[in-house]
């Protein structure tokens, strides 16, 4: 059964460039506007990896980071931070935050699958 994906990102051109790449490696997507929308699509179903802009309105990347490890389900989810936010500070707050990893947009197709595949196979 292929692996599921929560890519949550405002941008919806940059949504649609991650659901491509990643359902053109075998995964599932499921696509969330908002940290908000990213929030409630988590609690409807098993989510395996969840990638996450920072700068979004209603609820940035670091708060849906901080209520998805609040809960049981997501304690040991992988979460990965796809954002323009490169500095080292930021970084220390996603750690801190739970994020597992990070990737810097604009992002490579290639180097996402092969982060992805590395996270969750």
């Amino acid at each position: 059964m292929a692996k599921t994906i929560l890519a949550v990102d405002d941008s919806s051109s940059l949504r649609q460039m991650v659901a491509f790449s990643l359902k053109a490696a075998g995964y599932q997507v499921v696509e969330a506007v908002d940290g908000q929308d990213g929030l409630e699509k988590a609690k409807l179903q098993p989510i395996d990896l969840v990638l996450t802009d920072q700068n979004m309105p209603r609820m940035d990347g670091l708060q849906l980071i901080k209520l998805l490890r609040e809960q049981p389900a997501f304690a040991k989810t992988p979460i990965l931070m796809l954002t323009t936010e490169s500095s080292d500070e930021m970084k220390a707050k996603g750690r801190a935050a739970g994020a597992n990893g990070w990737l810097v947009k604009p992002f490579d197709p290639q180097r996402l699958i092969e982060v992805v595949k590395k996270v969750i196979g």
